[in-house]
């Protein structure tokens, strides 16, 4: 089983992904929740053109990545779970419940640190969401991310299946909750009570400021509620309601340079000694 997973890890996520893109873009495309008028071509150009660098950068500078360290965790035995040799069935429950309050604290600390903030606003710098959104992160964020979650998968001894099988539930409900997608209102107040749903994340990309710091959540929506950050609905409504980033006039000029600079650049800083001021 280690062998086929560390063997087969590339073409599993690839599959997965590559299945749930499609299936987002379609549903889109036959349910839109907001009607932008914005083609799609050169916002997706820009999305997946960081998605793709960011997985080169992970493949050059940490090759093992988190499955990779799993499988040494099994070989070996360490982490807590080997030491304390949990069952394995609740090792994986837990292993999976971890990392996803991972995610969450992680994403938290992303808004929190202005360094981390700068590489974070990549991804709201999208002034209109749809599932491609979801991977739109800078490379340096999806390296760091790795590396935070490379840590903890060796600190717990995470089984490699359940690593894997969190990464693919992590693309999919990215892909799934910054999509464009028109779900009715009672489907959506029920599924939220379990995964995070497209209308509960677009409040987290809204301009305001106290609602971008809210619905944290990627996968799991009980960890907002349980710690204070949940936020029902924005206050302009889905429709009217403006995306992207307060500090820049609409549209931004998103192109993949653009994105690749943003957090190194002068004018960039100078916005956020602005913004600070403002908060003071």
């Amino acid at each position: 089983m280690l062998d086929f997973i560390s063997t087969h890890e590339p073409e599993i996520r690839l599959a997965a992904f590559a299945g749930m893109l499609a299936l987002m873009a379609a549903l889109e495309a036959l349910l839109p929740r907001r009607l932008t008028g914005v083609t799609r071509l050169h916002r997706w150009v820009t999305n997946l053109s960081l998605a793709a660098a960011g997985t080169l950068l992970l493949r050059l500078a940490v090759p093992l990545l988190a499955t990779g360290v799993a499988i040494e965790a099994e070989r070996r035995g360490f982490g807590l779970f080997h030491q304390l040799e949990v069952p394995y069935a609740l090792a994986f429950l837990l292993s999976f419940l971890a990392l996803d309050l991972l995610i969450y604290g992680q994403h938290v600390l992303f808004h929190k640190s202005r360094f981390l903030w700068r590489l974070h606003r990549v991804h709201h710098a999208d002034s209109h969401m749809d599932a491609t959104t979801g991977i739109r992160f800078h490379p340096l964020e999806i390296l760091i991310s790795m590396g935070i979650k490379m840590g903890a998968v060796a600190l717990l001894g995470a089984p490699a299946a359940a690593v894997i099988l969190f990464e693919v539930v992590l693309n999919a409900t990215s892909l799934f909750n910054h999509s464009n997608l028109r779900i009715g209102e009672r489907a959506d107040r029920f599924i939220r009570l379990f995964i995070v749903t497209p209308d509960m994340h677009r409040v987290h990309h809204s301009v305001h400021r106290d609602e971008h710091d809210m619905n944290y959540g990627f996968s799991l929506s009980l960890w907002d509620r349980l710690f204070g950050t949940w936020r029902e609905s924005p206050r302009d409504g889905h429709i009217a309601m403006r995306l992207g980033l307060a500090d820049y006039p609409a549209p931004l000029p998103d192109g993949l340079g653009w994105s690749l600079i943003n957090p190194f650049s002068a004018s960039i800083r100078a916005e956020e000694s602005k913004r600070r001021e403002r908060m003071t």
